[in-house]
């Protein structure tokens, strides 16, 4: 008990040292400072989302742009990006705690993306999303054009939109989620499949999970390559692109930076040469890699030149990494030579990453101390230097790469701002020069068009690009997403005015509010707002040929007997005689479905006895005491066709036959009348038959 309390009091006078010391820090710094410190509003999110896989024509268009281009590995995507994967086509996107894959003719865009939001708009289509984590504070929403769905799990999901706009196929392998739309909310269970018609009256209707089709298969394999990758013993899981790692690299203990990643790359090499440089807001001026392993290195951690190779040193692994643009300094600010070039060189281990956009001190504190060991006052000191006292040009600062050979690239200008291949257009550096010319936190270069575009600026417009009237359909959102980016055009005079400088946050909503003219707005799809929603329950339909369904059930997951509208052996219960098979009932391209009020056909009479095969109203509530019942439309006939009689349950339909005598009762075949036959007797052994037919044979005429 005596060391209990001594415990106690220790961890007490800790304590008040540290608070001690926090209020010494304020009256030292002042109010000014403080307020500098917790000003967080222009801060950038921690977190983009990769553009880390492409199959086929897949198309691109950055925020704030009106062309499409082809997409390039390893772009990252923010708020306002569109991407479009065309005919026999896919792509991937990471986000560190989940994963969203595109199927043919899919179209996608972000209307939200931070610390704790994912909100995609699919606008046609289908994608899977694998959420591998889901905070209590963290919101996972696909919008389409007639219902908002939430993801409220970890899990699998699928979501797919038609192409018209009409309906909305949301399937859940593993978690849960509720979909929203006019008025109300339905919750979506673990092997759930629903299809969301109409968009002013929304349909709903749930039938068992079908298996996986190619596409599901795909997506699986895909998420085994990060799901048991060898680099995650390593990594903080929100390390975005670690899974690329482990067949291009190796891991081995380096003395004084633990375990370091070293790549398979040719002789020469050296990190941020091989891509080009693309303006990206609200960070900037942003490497993108063009190794398929080039994303993770680039923007966490650190370079070190260990013996005579280049290895990647990973931020501490406990720590939540903070997505960087390029975590490098340049060389003499605006270009040496007469401006005419731009150089620089990567940050090695416990070296201060300066950012070149507005930053609080807390994100300064957290990008740096999430990719690598390093002492929290230097960061504060260098943090006072470049930021409150705006100088960007950084002195008494030994970099430790900068004196490595072939350490640092230099390209034209024109080739860094028009977002050329580096390695192509890189020139032969003079090390005496470059060791007189200053280190800079920022380039002091302005971003063109060509900027914005990337890599593939000379495909606009001539690359597969979907439908205009599919991304501009709007859509259904529970969650009002920020203003749309402002245009490139309009704020291009502004960046031009601080060369190298992204637009702070709270400016670019200033120009958002201001509504510039037409053409200086991005485009996107009207935003509906989805109403105060009640809980509703869906219809309850058997597995059939809906869009996007699969027959059967996934290899070794049979539905389970509790689920609604299971049936054992997938046998449809009190099924219609004559009904066609379920494969014919329903085309991909038409769907057939209730439409609301539509009248009722083939309804029993009122004295027959055979159960009703009318769906119930929407949004009834099944009974608990009652079986499933069979809610799909059966096989509709003309509404002036008289109903046919309904055969006894579980009996097989009777065939009419010609000049049949009598109706027979139940099921069983009319039997041919036979003069003078009595009824047959019980079952008799084949001797006493023969000798009864001897008897009748011998027996003398007319007795």
């Amino acid at each position: 008990m005596t060391i209990l309390k001594e415990k106690i009091l220790n961890e007490l006078r800790c304590w008040t040292i540290v608070l001690s010391v926090a209020a010494l820090v304020s009256l030292a710094f002042g109010q000014p400072l403080m307020a500098q410190d917790d000003n967080d509003q222009d801060d950038p999110p921690a977190r983009v989302a990769r553009l880390g896989y492409l199959q086929g024509s897949v198309s691109f268009e950055p925020a704030g742009e009106s062309d499409w281009v082809d997409a390039v590995p390893n772009r990252p995507m923010t708020i306002g990006d569109q991407l479009w994967a065309d005919q026999n086509s896919r792509a991937e996107v990471e986000l560190g705690s989940a994963v969203i894959d595109l199927n043919s003719n899919s179209g996608i865009s972000f209307l939200n993306l931070d610390d704790n939001t994912i909100q995609v708009q699919l606008s046609s289509g289908a994608i899977n999303v694998r959420v591998r984590r889901l905070g209590r504070d963290d919101d996972f929403e696909i919008d389409t054009p007639n219902q908002a769905f939430t993801i409220t799990e970890a899990g699998r999901y699928r979501v797919e939109a038609s192409e018209d706009g009409t309906y909305t196929v949301v399937s859940v392998r593993e978690g849960a989620g509720e979909s929203t739309g006019n008025g109300q909310t339905y919750t979506i269970h673990e092997g759930q499949r629903v299809t969301f018609s109409g968009v002013d009256q929304l349909n709903a209707e749930m039938e068992t999970l079908g298996g996986p089709d190619d596409f599901d298969n795909w997506c699986y394999s895909r998420y085994n390559h990060w799901e048991h990758s060898r680099s995650a013993q390593y990594l903080s899981d929100d390390v975005v692109g670690y899974a690329d790692l482990d067949d291009s690299g190796d891991w081995a203990p380096a003395m004084g930076y633990g375990t370091v990643w070293f790549p398979h790359v040719a002789a020469g090499w050296a990190p941020y040469r091989e891509g080009h440089w693309a303006w990206i807001d609200p960070w900037g001026w942003t490497w993108v890699d063009d190794e398929p392993w080039g994303y993770a290195p680039f923007h966490y951690g650190r370079w070190a030149f260990i013996g005579n190779r280049w290895g990647w040193i990973p931020g501490p692994r406990e720590v939540r990494p903070v997505y960087a643009p390029a975590l490098v300094v340049f060389v003499g600010g605006g270009g040496f030579a007469g401006g005419a070039v731009v150089a620089w060189f990567p940050l090695g281990p416990r070296e201060v990453f300066v950012p070149s956009y507005h930053v609080s001190r807390g994100y300064m504190t957290n990008v740096n101390m999430s990719g690598t060991v390093i002492n929290q006052t230097v960061i504060t000191n260098v943090y006072n230097t470049t930021i409150i006292h705006n100088e960007t040009t950084i002195t008494n600062v030994t970099y430790v790469n900068r004196g490595v050979s072939g350490a640092v690239t230099a390209v034209p200008q024109q080739a860094f701002v028009s977002a050329q291949p580096v390695a192509r257009a890189a020139v032969a550096v003079n090390v005496k020069q470059m060791a007189a010319m200053p280190v800079t936190a920022r380039v002091a270069v302005a971003p063109t068009a060509n900027s914005v575009l990337g890599l593939h600026a000379n495909t606009a417009g001539r690359v597969k690009a979907p439908p205009a009237a599919v991304m501009q359909r709007p859509i259904i959102a529970n969650r009002t997403p920020p203003p749309a980016p402002v245009a490139f055009a309009a704020r291009q005079q502004q960046l031009a005015a601080h060369p190298g400088q992204p637009i702070a946050r709270q400016q670019m909503v200033q120009l958002e509010k201001a509504r510039p003219a037409k053409g200086q707005v991005a485009a996107r799809p009207q935003i509906r707002q989805a109403p105060p929603a009640k809980p509703a329950t869906p219809v309850t339909v058997q597995p059939g040929n809906r869009p996007g369904s699969q027959p059967g059930n996934r290899p070794g997951s049979q539905p389970a007997q509790n689920q609604p509208g299971f049936r054992p052996n997938n046998q449809p219960g009190n099924a219609r005689p004559g009904a066609q098979p379920e494969s014919n009932q329903l085309d991909r391209n038409q769907p057939n479905r209730p439409a609301p009020n539509r009248p009722e056909v083939n309804r029993p009479e009122q004295n027959q006895t055979a159960p009703s095969t009318r769906p119930p109203a929407q949004n009834e509530r099944p009974n608990a005491q009652q079986p499933p019942r069979d809610e799909r439309p059966q096989n509709v006939q003309p509404a002036n066709r008289p109903p046919q009689a309904q055969p006894r349950e579980n009996q097989p339909p009777q065939r009419p036959q010609a000049n049949r005598p009598e109706e027979q009762k139940g099921n069983q075949p009319a039997a041919r009348p036979q003069p003078n036959k009595q009824p047959p007797s019980k079952p008799q052994d084949k001797k006493q038959q023969e000798d009864d037919k001897k008897k009748r044979e011998e027996k003398p005429p007319g007795e």
